[in-house]
């Protein structure tokens, strides 16, 4: 539920830095204005072939409809560790996935001092 209101926030705040009406977007897209409305309101997940349309209409990744504020740096880093990654074996894989376990919570734990 929460991935389904980040991404349809997303979609709203896609629309908003377009300056675009929901009539206008739902017509770029392919949609109609009440799937968009919809979507807005929360009262539906984007399916993949709709995530897929926005993407492509919009020449942008669907992680793009999950960061909350995207700029050219989160966008550089996020390249960088998505190259790394996949570059990464399984093993490196699973250990990098218990460090960032380990520095979240560390960082949660700082946090709410």
């Amino acid at each position: 539920m929460r991935y389904q209101l980040q991404i349809n926030s997303g979609i709203k705040r896609l629309r908003a830095q377009h300056n675009l009406t929901q009539e206008k977007f739902a017509e770029i897209v392919g949609l109609t204005v009440e799937a968009v409305r919809n979507l807005e309101h929360n009262k539906y997940a984007p399916t993949a072939k709709t995530i897929d349309a926005i993407c492509n209409s919009f020449n942008i990744r669907p992680i793009d409809l999950l960061i909350d504020d995207i700029t050219k740096e989160n966008v550089d880093v996020l390249q960088i560790i998505q190259y790394k990654l996949n570059s990464s074996s399984i093993a490196e894989l699973r250990i990098i996935d218990e460090m960032i376990d380990v520095v979240r919570r560390n960082y949660i734990s700082l946090r709410n001092k």
